[in-house]
């Protein structure tokens, strides 16, 4: 299996289980998140939704380049990254809060799927980056535009998203991505979390999260995530990125 589904406890929680490709995502982890999706998004008895990787390496190594490498226009890759994308949006506009559990590296689109989250508790070891830019794309998934959206000052997210750089934990919680850091393991992490949180009737905080999805809808968010996985495609089939990505997989070879 490329993912594990729990729901215990008021607590549905989503992990990525490829840890031998640093839980990178591909088409079964895709339709994993579908499947976790459709069993949390109507279910009341849910109070929080949680996304990590299994082990404690990697969160999410974003999409895995082995398998859609293969896909060389645009035409082939829009449907990969329109398909993440709508998942995207599905994650964020849970009328429940939801949280990345950032366990280890985020990288590329593993940063777009906890931006996509209301939170993200970090390991203190793990480090993070939109790296995109440095295989010739843009975020794909949405993941700029939840950027923008969510993380406001202009300056520092268009920098953030430019400059292609992995960052530390530290680095993470000063420019305000991170939400909170934790050491230890990532149970008691998102155990520390949640006694905070849960000090508050879930009801309410899904009376602020329907706030929230409120502005999103009328701030046209879907359109837009959709629009950024067409721009990316255009990029996807310029042979600049095609070279990038075959120096990577062949230096990982």
């Amino acid at each position: 299996m490329s993912h594990i589904i729990e729901i215990k406890n008021g607590i549905a929680i989503f992990t990525i289980d490829r840890p031998e490709r640093m839980n990178a995502v591909n088409d079964a982890v895709m339709d994993g998140l579908a499947e976790f999706l459709d069993q949390v998004e109507d279910n009341l008895d849910v109070a929080y939704t949680v996304i990590t990787g299994a082990g404690n390496r990697a969160f999410c190594a974003g999409g895995d380049l082995s398998e859609f490498h293969s896909m060389r226009t645009a035409d082939e890759a829009l449907p990969m990254l329109s398909k993440m994308s709508g998942l995207l949006y599905r994650l964020a506009t849970l009328p429940m809060p939801t949280i990345a559990l950032v366990n280890g590296i985020a990288v590329g689109g593993g940063c777009e799927i906890a931006t996509a989250c209301d939170y993200r508790v970090i390991s203190d070891q793990a480090n993070a980056g939109f790296i995109q830019a440095t295989l010739a794309i843009t975020t794909g998934w949405g993941g700029a535009t939840l950027l923008f959206e969510k993380h406001g000052k202009h300056d520092r997210v268009f920098r953030f998203l430019s400059e292609a750089e992995v960052h530390t934990a530290e680095k993470l919680l000063e420019v305000e991505w991170a939400t909170e850091i934790y050491d230890g393991t990532a149970e008691q992490g998102l155990e520390r979390f949640l006694s905070k949180m849960s000090r508050i009737h879930p009801s309410v905080h899904r009376a602020y999260k329907t706030i929230a999805i409120r502005k999103w809808t009328a701030d046209f968010m879907r359109d837009r995530m959709l629009e950024e996985s067409r721009q990316c495609a255009r990029l996807w089939e310029q042979e600049a990125h095609h070279e990038v990505v075959e120096r990577f997989l062949s230096k990982r070879s």
